[in-house]
């Protein structure tokens, strides 16, 4: 059974490895030097523009290039995008396609033969079809000559051994690509809040979406007790709703205090165990709490928390009278993501 040769240290070492990212640096600033910003900019108003969908395509490299532009486009909620296989757009995929829509074509050599072969079937669809390419003419190649507009994007060379891997071009693809989507996220004044509402699952979209109410427990998940209940006879409600804390209130279930197992080793160790048989919550409890509303950010309630003089692992929640609604705890909070 045959192995892989290992490398040999004399043959490749640090110094090779740092001029391989010297080169690399070289090529991206070339980019940025000869970049044409005046056709950069006509291409992100096209984009920005667009009166329908906006479609990416590309084989190799640049293929999975213009999958990423139009998934990190639509991600954003600014556009309809979508990546349209240039294989599969020929065999019935081009149903996709209508007068209003506009199809970005990926090339490094603008000479791609799948995509020539698409753009004259897109415009008979009406789309308007972009190359976006490092063609040596500046110009797109045959490619660029086909379409309604070419997008360049210059390039110095590969950093490939034998000049042919795109393992330069396409890191130029993706930088261009997401610097034009945070183009357009600026022209489209893109809050945070429409970025999180597409981002449901991720930590920025849930510290931006949830609120205490989405989080909080309530009802029968509820820690409850009143102010001249025996602390002894509250043991079991202290320790089975997972809280760590008792909400001590009023007939009315208006907040007068927490009382947490903190507070009972305190008890404890003060008055010792007979002493503790005869006192009440309302006794011992902390008569000014940090509380919140249902409608706070989550996010809000963990930074109020985690609040000097010291941090705290609930909170009881509350509405403008004061009535006890829910609590949140810090595990919860943990639980959901933020």
């Amino acid at each position: 059974m045959g192995s892989l040769p290992s490398l040999s240290p004399a043959k490749f070492g640090v110094s090779d490895l740092s001029r391989l990212f010297q080169s690399q640096l070289d090529h991206l600033t070339n980019f940025f030097h000869k970049l044409d910003l005046v056709q950069a900019f006509s291409f992100t108003q096209t984009l920005l523009n667009a009166p329908g969908k906006i479609f990416f395509s590309g084989v190799g490299k640049s293929g999975i290039v213009a999958d990423k532009w139009a998934k990190t486009l639509a991600s954003l909620g600014l556009a309809e995008s979508l990546f349209l296989c240039p294989l599969n757009a020929l065999h019935g995929d081009l149903g996709l396609l209508s007068p209003k829509d506009i199809l970005v074509l990926l090339s490094k050599s603008g000479a791609s033969q799948e995509l020539m072969n698409l753009v004259p079937c897109a415009k008979s669809k009406g789309a308007y079809v972009v190359a976006v390419t490092s063609a040596e003419d500046g110009k797109g190649g045959l490619l660029g000559k086909l379409c309604d507009m070419n997008m360049h994007l210059p390039l110095s060379g590969e950093i490939c051994p034998f000049g042919l891997a795109p393992l330069t071009s396409s890191g130029i693809q993706i930088v261009f690509g997401d610097t034009i989507v945070a183009a357009l996220m600026e022209a489209n004044q893109l809050s945070k809040e429409q970025y999180a509402m597409n981002h449901p699952a991720g930590k920025i979209g849930k510290s931006l979406i949830f609120k205490v109410k989405d989080v909080m427990k309530k009802e029968n998940e509820l820690p409850l007790c009143k102010e001249g209940d025996l602390i002894m006879s509250q043991l079991t409600e202290l320790s089975s709703k997972g809280c760590g804390c008792l909400l001590v209130t009023d007939e009315s279930n208006r907040l007068i205090g927490t009382f947490t197992d903190g507070d009972l080793r305190r008890t404890l160790t003060a008055s010792g165990p007979n002493a503790i048989i005869n006192l009440t919550v309302g006794q011992m409890c902390n008569r000014n709490p940090r509380t919140i509303t249902a409608d706070a950010m989550a996010v809000d309630a963990m930074k109020k928390m985690e609040a000097a003089p010291s941090p705290v692992q609930f909170l009881p929640v509350v509405d403008d009278d004061n009535v006890v609604i829910g609590i949140v705890t810090l595990h919860g909070l943990v639980s959901a993501g933020l």
